[in-house]
């Protein structure tokens, strides 16, 4: 479809496939329009389970929490501290779902009256429980641990302070080696000797599993007659964090996860949690919070302590119960975040000096300064990434090693090459996933890796995958694209990993009233000279091809591609397309 030519933008549509049959039947069963059946068949939903997924429900998602290992054991050690109000130490990471794991855990023990230190790691500490934090909580006469979104591979710290009589409990959902840290519990949805009865739960963030461990912990309050004299939490009230802290670690929202999203998107338009209301406040937020805020408005915010501030400043929001507290953070938090774009912006600059106008040897990015703040230097490996649409490795040379970040392009598993460097001596530490990754080595290995890395996707990396590509889901006319579809996709929601927002392809249109709005931004009408008008915007491309296009080029026709959505802006109701892409129609 729309042949092999390529767009605007240089890059490949490709139409995501889907068996029509089955759309057929998922449209009789559901009462749906073909464009949502036949998204809901291209993303794997099968007719049994496609009213579940548009309408995800705990109490039918939740599964019995003790069918993770460890499970019960975990409980039973959390009641008991709770009757006891024994004090607990809690070690968190410096992301977004480390600061609502941690929270979550942290105010539901509180709720009992228990005392709860919390240490969450600066970066130059490094990731995960560490001998600072035992020692901290070693002086508060803390015996009670528990890491959360952390732990599963900490083998020699935790195993050290298990043998200074602290009792241990992980609660993560790392990836995870046959060996365990030898400790009270693991709960961990892929630890490798999991039944996997519920698959879905691997998509978990390490905030997901927290709740599902206070669910059970509950339970076994319950059924010691806990609560006939004490009061019981809500945790519904909590779906905030679980939401957010899901959105933000880009799990896949599938199955348990899109109940979690769903329901704690209700839960922070409630405004229960002062701290993240006053975070929404400070941040321009004037609708209900979607999927969309939290990834890119406010869990950027709360990151932005962990990479350029101070760690501990995002949990210690979400926790807060005083208004003036909640405002000092989340205005630091804001600060933060803005400092975190400048330093972004001045390494993205130098790395893009040392790559523009050069000839590269081989098909990646490859770029690294001194004390490059460590920070950002993940972020500006994913600028990269997509500026060039090449593998993209960022380091920051530092007085007694290297730290690199690297994002990947389909086709090429940075976790495989990562740990294939390690075994080759290149790397002094490193670890990741298929498309993201990060490493240490040392300063007179650089030119060392540079080849080995070269080489590695010369071998592996398919030609094809260098060509950017554009998923497209339906294709319409735009008689097609009107206020009825677009609120039926609205119901696909929440949007996210592996359930991206819609994207449609509007065929032979032409572009009406184009003028520059904002920020480079264009704003314009498609037309196909029979009837109305479709309100459209291309964001920030008035100094690229695809908006030289849109400005100048008033008698050509295009297909266009995009996410069509309703606009309620001052609370009215309009239609309007955001334009990704397009391709010009040539003249037969």
């Amino acid at each position: 479809m729309f042949g092999d030519t390529l767009s605007l933008l240089g890059k490949r549509w490709v139409y995501q496939k889907a068996d029509e049959n089955q759309t057929e039947f998922l449209m009789q069963r559901l009462g749906l329009p073909y464009a949502v059946c036949r998204i809901l068949v291209s993303r794997g939903v099968k007719a049994e389970s496609a009213e579940l997924f548009l309408d995800p429900k705990l109490q039918t998602l939740m599964p019995n929490p003790s069918c993770l290992n460890d499970m019960d054991k975990t409980a039973v050690f959390l009641a008991d501290v709770i009757e006891k109000k024994e004090k607990v130490g809690i070690i968190g990471d410096y992301d977004v779902d480390g600061a609502t794991s941690s929270a979550l855990l942290r105010r539901f023990l509180e709720f009992f009256g228990v005392y709860v230190a919390v240490h969450i790691p600066e970066r130059d500490e490094g990731y995960g429980p560490s001998k600072k934090a035992f020692d901290e909580f070693e002086f508060q006469g803390i015996q009670n641990v528990v890491t959360t979104d952390c732990g599963t591979t900490a083998f020699d710290v935790l195993g050290e302070a298990a043998a200074r009589g602290f009792k241990i409990v992980v609660l993560d959902h790392h990836e995870a080696e046959t060996k365990l840290p030898d400790v009270l519990a693991v709960v961990n949805p892929k630890r490798l000797d999991e039944q996997n009865d519920y698959p879905y739960l691997k998509y978990m963030a390490a905030v997901g599993v927290v709740f599902l461990t206070l669910v059970a912990v509950n339970r076994e309050l319950k059924n010691r007659g806990f609560y006939e004299k004490h009061e019981k939490p809500d945790l519904m009230r909590e779906l905030d964090l679980v939401a957010l802290g899901t959105v933000c670690d880009v799990v896949p929202l599938l199955g348990l996860n899109r109940a979690y999203v769903k329901q704690g998107l209700k839960v922070i338009s409630n405004r229960s949690n002062l701290g993240l209301t006053t975070l929404i406040d400070n941040s321009g937020i004037n609708q209900r919070p979607t999927v969309y805020h939290l990834g890119f408005v406010l869990g950027p915010r709360i990151n932005a302590g962990g990479r350029v501030g101070d760690s501990s400043i995002g949990h210690k929001l979400l926790c807060t119960k005083s208004p003036s507290e909640a405002l000092e953070l989340s205005q630091k938090l804001n600060g933060f975040n803005a400092d975190r774009k400048d330093i972004e912006a001045h390494v993205l600059s130098e790395a893009l000096e040392q790559l523009e106008g050069r000839p590269q040897e081989y098909p990646m990015a490859f770029a690294y300064g001194n004390t490059w703040h460590q920070g950002v230097i993940g972020i500006v490996a994913g600028k990269l990434k997509e500026r060039y649409n090449v593998p993209s490795f960022v380091m920051s040379v530092e007085s007694d090693e290297v730290k690199g970040s690297a994002r990947s392009v389909a086709g090429l598993d940075l976790g495989a090459l990562i740990m294939t460097a390690k075994e080759k001596g290149i790397l002094t530490k490193g670890g990741g996933h298929m498309m993201a990754a990060g490493f240490s080595l040392d300063e007179d290995r650089i030119e060392d890796f540079r080849k080995f890395v070269g080489e590695y996707i010369k071998e592996k990396l398919p030609d094809d995958a260098l060509t950017p590509t554009l998923d497209f889901d339906v294709v319409l006319s735009l008689e097609g694209a009107n206020m009825d579809l677009a609120e039926k996709l609205e119901i696909l929601a929440p949007f996210g990993a592996n359930n991206p927002e819609p994207k449609i392809v509007i065929e032979n249109v032409k572009i009406v009233k184009p003028s520059i709005v904002g920020e480079g931004h264009v704003r314009c009408f498609l037309s196909n000279g029979r009837s109305g008008l479709l309100k459209a915007i291309c964001f920030k491309c008035a100094d690229n091809e695809l908006g030289q296009a849109l400005l100048s080029e008033k008698d050509s026709r295009f297909d266009v591609i995009g996410t069509l959505r309703i606009d309620t802006f001052l609370n009215n109701r309009n239609l309007q397309l955001t334009i990704d892409d397009m391709k010009r129609i040539e003249n037969d």
